[in-house]
């Protein structure tokens, strides 16, 4: 299990960098990216202290730990400038938080995302075919997830995407240890949303070449 989406409790999480990526390890998780929310308020915070924490789990746990962000609930304007500062201070993936239907995201978000330079648009809602195109162009990877609520378009996603020919990632947006999914239930909500057992063996393929992407 690759899962590129999670949170500590440097944000909305429950657990410390250090527990989450146990808990991970544990549950058979190859690779693990911690991505908790930033905006302007907070992003030379987090980031630095996650980067930290990532190169020194990585070393004694023998997990990789890619630290990251998710830009979330941010003004459309800021979206590109925080994006560059994320990657200066030590993120090696950057998010943005899409328009999910389970929360007011500003309405616009997902295009100016796939404007920035992003690696993951996360429960983009119900994207449009055109910004799916855009995905597809700028090579940035469209979520599936598994997370209540957010989930509820992962079939919109998932038809939308595969008819942009736009690539594929399967994360937990995981905020507490009951979030994080084995590789089983992962591929089973993957196939609940309409893809195929070859669809989902190319999302993981996906999240294995985003590891090496960002590493």
């Amino acid at each position: 299990m690759i899962d590129l989406h999670t949170h500590s409790l440097l944000s909305d999480g429950a657990l410390l960098p250090s527990e989450l990526v146990r808990r991970a390890k544990v549950k058979g998780y190859k690779a693990i990216a911690i991505t908790d929310h930033v905006d302007a308020s907070n992003i030379d915070f987090v980031v630095p202290r996650l980067a930290k924490a990532a190169s020194h789990l990585s070393r004694v746990w023998k997990i990789k730990v890619i630290p990251g962000a998710e830009l979330t609930h941010i003004p459309l304007e800021d979206i590109n400038s925080l994006a560059r500062q994320a990657r200066q201070l030590g993120a090696k993936i950057v998010l943005v938080h899409g328009e999910t239907i389970a929360e007011p995201v500003i309405p616009g978000t997902n295009r100016k995302a796939l404007e920035a330079d992003i690696d993951i648009l996360t429960h983009p809602g119900l994207i449009s075919e055109e910004d799916a195109k855009l995905a597809a162009k700028k090579n940035i990877y469209l979520e599936i997830t598994t997370r209540k609520g957010h989930s509820l378009t992962n079939g919109h996603v998932a038809r939308i995407a595969k008819k942009a020919k736009a690539k594929l990632v399967l994360n937990t947006d995981a905020h507490a240890p009951e979030d994080l999914a084995d590789i089983e239930i992962a591929g089973k909500i993957a196939l609940g949303c309409g893809l195929s057992k070859q669809d989902v063996k190319v999302m993981f393929k996906n999240s294995q070449a985003l590891v090496s992407r960002v590493s």
